[in-house]
């Protein structure tokens, strides 16, 4: 099957189907099951004295049609559910992860040409554009996953595509607790702090699945309440909220105009009757935005950053509101304090494994610096038969001491 599916034929009946075609005038809704009916028709044709196995005709079929409307010969590694990531170095260097663990695939585009195409394709989508002038951008792929691509003269070794896959059925909280992520007590405490409108904060290093436990959390919150979420790339999948207002960010054009970013979308949201405000990840100077969103009564907001732990974190949130306006520490000290009520840390393990390593609540300003309050730290045991890590996410014994929100809405018998 590999010499039927060699570059040459593939381009051969491309080529083919791209002379007999006329798509002018079908909509948007018929163009594939046209489209995917020439390619067959060109494939069988071609292939009439050759006489496959109808298996082999049909993943003709696909590449070819994979090539022209699709992703090409990524369609089949974005139609995997076990394939989590997807890194791309170059037109001849693919590599995925799989169930935790990163490899080097035996697939390469034919050149650099057909990489590049595809990188338009998938930009275009999504009203982005990428070049040599502006060579880095994030985009996202129609069921949500998560596109950057890099293109010289900052890529050294060819265009650089890193696509976050994101499943089709989002991970739920009992997804989570099976695969040890974290705890049912951890969870029905979280559950409990969303419900009362806790301000969170969710940190860890990158692949740490910072963005699908917020996906989780998310999940807690009352259908009846009017949520906005402020993404990069909208990724998150908020199913049991109705009133939702869903933003992206907008890089600017060729000329250098009309760029909107986070900071802007923060600001506009405070306009747009928010009960919360979600913020899907936090880099720079938008961090005074979002607490200060939190601390004027929008109450239960949310957002990720990357950080090693959770005093990192407040470390680096102050750098961060230094990046948008010189203030003493001390003020950005009180406004973080006054602003965070929970912060929860995330770990990517070395046997691949994500888990919930701390959940902390945020104290007061006091000697200088923020005081935190410990409730659940993950204790490691070590490593079991399959070289999986073996722990548990346990409380501290620490109450949670800031009880005035979560009173009022389960009451003084919580």
């Amino acid at each position: 099957m590999n010499s039927i599916k060699s570059p040459d034929l593939l381009r051969e009946i491309r080529q083919s189907v791209l002379r007999k075609t006329e798509l002018s005038g079908i909509s948007e809704a018929e163009m594939d099951d046209k489209l995917y009916s020439l390619v067959e028709e060109a494939v069988f044709e071609r292939v009439r004295d050759l006489h496959l196995k109808i298996s082999d005709k049909k993943q003709l079929v696909d590449s070819v049609f994979n090539s022209l409307r699709r992703h090409d010969i990524l369609e089949p590694l974005l139609q995997d559910p076990e394939i989590t990531e997807i890194m791309i170095n170059g037109p001849d260097k693919i590599f995925i992860e799989k169930n935790g663990i990163s490899l080097q695939i035996p697939l390469k585009f034919e050149s650099r040409e057909q990489l590049e195409d595809i990188i338009q394709r998938i930009v275009s989508r999504v009203n982005r554009s990428v070049n040599e002038a502006e060579p880095i951008v994030d985009a996202r792929l129609p069921d949500g996953s998560r596109v950057n691509v890099v293109l010289s003269p900052v890529a050294l070794n060819g265009p650089l595509v890193t696509i976050r896959k994101f499943s089709e059925t989002p991970l739920t909280i009992e997804n989570l607790i099976k695969m040890g992520s974290i705890t049912k007590k951890a969870s029905d405490f979280l559950e409990k702090l969303v419900r009362a409108k806790y301000n969170m904060f969710i940190c860890g290093g990158a692949g740490s699945g910072k963005t699908t436990f917020l996906n989780v959390l998310s999940n807690f919150i009352p259908s009846n309440e009017r949520i906005i979420t402020i993404e990069d790339s909208a990724e998150l999948r908020l199913s049991s909220v109705n009133n939702l207002a869903q933003m992206e960010t907008r890089n600017a054009n060729t000329e250098g105009i009309g760029e909107i970013p986070i900071r802007t979308l923060i600001k506009t949201s405070l306009r747009m009757r928010p009960e919360r405000i979600i913020v899907g990840e936090v880099r720079g100077a938008e961090a005074l935005d979002m607490l200060q969103a939190m601390n004027t009564g929008h109450e239960g907001s949310m957002s990720t950053g990357h950080a090693n732990s959770v005093k990192d974190m407040l470390t680096r949130l102050e750098t961060m509101v230094l990046m948008a306006v010189p203030m003493p520490l001390e003020a950005i000290r009180k406004q973080i304090a006054s602003s965070l009520d929970i912060i929860i840390f995330l770990s990517r393990f070395r046997d691949g494994t994500r888990k919930v390593v701390e959940i902390c609540e945020v104290l007061d300003y006091e000697d200088g610096d923020v005081n935190l309050n410990p409730l659940f730290r993950f204790e490691e045991k070590g490593e079991d038969e399959s070289g999986k890590i073996t722990g548990e996410l346990k409380s501290t014994g620490n109450a949670l001491k800031n009880t005035c929100k979560i009173k009022q809405y389960i009451g003084h018998g919580y």
